[in-house]
């Protein structure tokens, strides 16, 4: 079963699939992570894959308009934005009006990709503006920056913070400011493994073992 997921999702897809394999008679899921607007644009060129599960509606919309879904979309969960920072916050991040500093180098994840999006959102909502060093393909991307020490702080979905564990630290995004990200999932016409398993699949993501299973990796219900 392979399945399309945006970046965020890894880790919680990658369980996901490892616990639908043993109640789904050994199903295995083969896991395609990248920007939710890199996978439509896949999807769009032709590449086979049962499930997309996208960081928006708009790039599933795109999947959507294109003919290419089984049936409707239907989101399977929430999250919120943060600033990642290096561990232990040795700058001394504390809201987003700091990220406009010009001693530090900010990365933003780009325009196109859902984060970068949402993370425009929260800065323009509290009036600061920042000019990134770098644009990066998907929020992971942006994210490995400040794990690998190349920048100091980018905008990442809570999600991306309880995934990185111990090698960043979090700056919570007040809630007036923040903005509520809503995943969405479906299955895709003409799915190699079959529209069934595929919809299985889909079923069990949003079922009481899946959201538990998302919930462990940062994710809130939808």
């Amino acid at each position: 079963l392979v399945v399309f997921a945006a970046s965020s999702l890894t880790e919680a897809f990658e369980a996901l699939g490892a616990a639908f394999a043993t109640i789904d008679g050994g199903v295995p899921v083969v896991l395609n992570p990248a920007g939710s607007q890199t996978l439509a644009a896949q999807l769009m060129e032709g590449a086979p894959a049962d499930v997309f599960a996208a960081a928006d509606a708009t790039q599933l919309a795109r999947v959507a308009d294109a003919g290419l879904l089984a049936g409707p979309a239907e989101p399977f969960a929430t999250s919120r934005m943060a600033i990642a920072v290096e561990p232990g916050n040795p700058r001394g991040i504390t809201d987003l009006a700091d990220l406009a500093r010009d001693d530090l180098l900010v990365v933003l994840p780009a325009a196109e990709v859902p984060a970068g999006r949402y993370a425009r959102a929260v800065l323009a909502a509290a009036g600061v503006t920042v000019v990134p060093v770098s644009l990066e393909p998907d929020v992971r991307a942006a994210l490995s920056k400040v794990t690998l020490g190349e920048a100091d702080a980018t905008i990442v979905y809570t999600s991306d913070v309880a995934a990185a564990g111990d090698r960043v630290t979090g700056v919570a995004i007040p809630g007036d400011l923040n903005v509520i990200a809503t995943y969405p999932i479906a299955v895709l016409a003409g799915a190699p493994a079959g529209v069934d398993a595929a919809a299985r699949f889909v079923a069990f993501v949003r079922s009481a073992e899946g959201r538990r299973i998302l919930a462990g990796h940062g994710f809130d219900a939808p």
